[in-house]
């Protein structure tokens, strides 16, 4: 469902921006290795979610198409 993937892509997205805010508290405190840890678990999520994203928007657009079809 359209809906399911739009969710996991958002929780995907909600993720990275912990991981990004995490990197830059770290960097505040000059923990830099701490810093670098959570950027690259950001990239993760990031990635992640663009993915999640693209699948959610192909499954908005069958669905969208088969309304169309419906009717």
């Amino acid at each position: 469902m359209p809906k399911d993937a739009h969710n996991m892509a958002a929780y995907q997205h909600e993720r990275a921006a912990k991981s990004h805010r995490a990197a830059a508290a770290e960097t505040n405190k000059g923990a830099h290795e701490a810093c670098e840890q959570q950027a690259v678990a950001a990239c993760q999520y990031s990635a992640k979610a663009d993915e999640l994203s693209k699948v959610a928007h192909e499954k908005s657009v069958q669905r969208s198409k088969s309304a169309l079809v419906a009717k």
